[in-house]
């Protein structure tokens, strides 16, 4: 096995154990850890897969500002989480199997992966993209090659409005906690 096959088996295993233990822990503060960790084990196997533009996302959205949302969070909640009553786990799991079943029957309708009379294998510019990304720009991914250089201002815009959405709850998060009075706080 190559050192590249052998990565991907680690992380992969890596991401299942985290996985795991973010199911099982009932602290709050250990699964925003754990959550931030498995984020950057994304971020990696994204990397490896010379994915650089979602393993960047993965890394400043799923690590950064998610685990800082999580902790500023905390300021607002209890350090652990509560029981839940049978009765809506099994809601949960209904809804979850549900939504699950929409997505499969709705992924029915796609196109075979790879199937050559599909839209995207048929657009005008697939060919120069592919033939031409080599000596234009000099990444190895060609879709990295188009989101970071052909479509950067795209990229850029999709970046922009992340960044607002992540100011915008740290904005709410910080007014809904100035707002609140000591006599309101839980133990």
């Amino acid at each position: 096995m190559t050192v590249d096959i052998v990565l991907n088996i680690l992380l992969l295993s890596f991401l299942a154990i985290t996985g795991l233990a973010i199911a099982r822990v009932r602290n709050l503060f250990p699964v925003a850890m754990l959550t931030g960790l498995y984020s950057l084990l994304s971020a990696s196997l994204f990397q490896l897969l010379d994915a650089v533009d979602v393993a960047l996302t993965e890394a400043a959205v799923g690590a950064g500002v998610m685990t800082v949302l999580f902790l500023a969070t905390f300021g607002l909640t209890r350090a652990r989480e509560k029981s839940v009553p049978r009765s809506r786990t099994a809601i949960g799991l209904v809804v979850t199997g549900l939504t699950g079943a929409a997505l499969f029957y709705a992924s029915l309708d796609m196109p075979h992966f790879g199937a050559a009379d599909t839209p995207v294998q048929e657009h005008p510019l697939r060919e120069r993209y592919l033939e031409t990304v080599r000596e234009e720009i000099d990444v190895p991914n060609a879709v990295t090659a188009v989101l970071a250089s052909y479509r950067g201002y795209d990229t850029l815009g999709e970046v922009t409005v992340v960044l607002t959405a992540g100011v915008g709850v740290l904005m709410l998060l910080g007014v809904s906690r100035r707002g609140r009075h000591d006599d309101d706080k839980e133990p």
